[in-house]
């Protein structure tokens, strides 16, 4: 059975950010956004910079055995530090300016973004993922979160939050850059007010 999902400590960032790296190596949003030169360095590095800031600021989880790792922030998270927003610069190097061909719009009061999932190659195929999935939505409506929001270049991981109640709501292709499905999942509770009394 797989254990169940954590909220994440201190003591779990390092193996986080080693689960991150490892699954995000062949990924096609960090191939393009992540200079070629020192790769896995890069990568590990800033995955390690990101999981530290969504500890503090947001919801980080990890499931039970360590084999995945899943990290969601709030809209009014604070911008990280100057010096970390400096490192991120200097490890996206002359790529930096790529970031921005995914951006999605500024979500309001209520709307976190699930920032990254990743599991160990040998641990898929067993609902990691999945758990951690819901799990961290969960934690997240119990902090306020009517929407969660995402962006994934990989379509096989539609087809996973779309089993979680995401559905997608822009899909977007820019010449030489990977493709963006943006996604949104609505807490139940609001998408039936939005959807009002006849339900359209």
């Amino acid at each position: 059975m797989t254990p169940s999902p954590r909220l994440a400590t201190r003591d779990d960032l390092a193996p986080a950010a080693d689960v991150l790296a490892a699954a995000f190596h062949d990924y096609p949003w960090t191939r393009y956004v992540v200079p070629e030169e020192d790769y896995a360095a890069r990568l590990r590095g800033l995955q390690s910079l990101y999981l530290a800031h969504a500890l503090e600021h947001g919801i980080l989880v990890v499931s039970g055995d360590g084999d995945g790792v899943i990290a969601l922030l709030p809209s009014d998270a604070p911008a990280p530090a100057d010096t970390v927003m400096a490192r991120i610069v200097e490890l996206h190097g002359d790529r930096i300016d790529r970031l921005g061909s995914a951006a999605a719009e500024p979500g309001g009061e209520g709307t976190w973004a699930l920032e990254t999932l990743g599991v160990r190659a040998d641990a898929r195929g067993r609902g990691v993922g999945s758990a951690l999935i819901a799990h961290s939505l969960c934690l997240a409506a119990e902090a306020g979160a009517a929407t969660v929001r995402l962006e994934t270049s990989d379509e096989r991981n539609v087809r996973l939050y779309e089993r979680h109640g995401f559905h997608v709501s822009e899909h977007v292709e820019h010449q030489g850059a990977p493709p963006v499905w943006h996604m949104r999942w609505v807490r139940a509770a609001d998408a039936e007010t939005s959807a009002g009394p006849d339900g359209h």
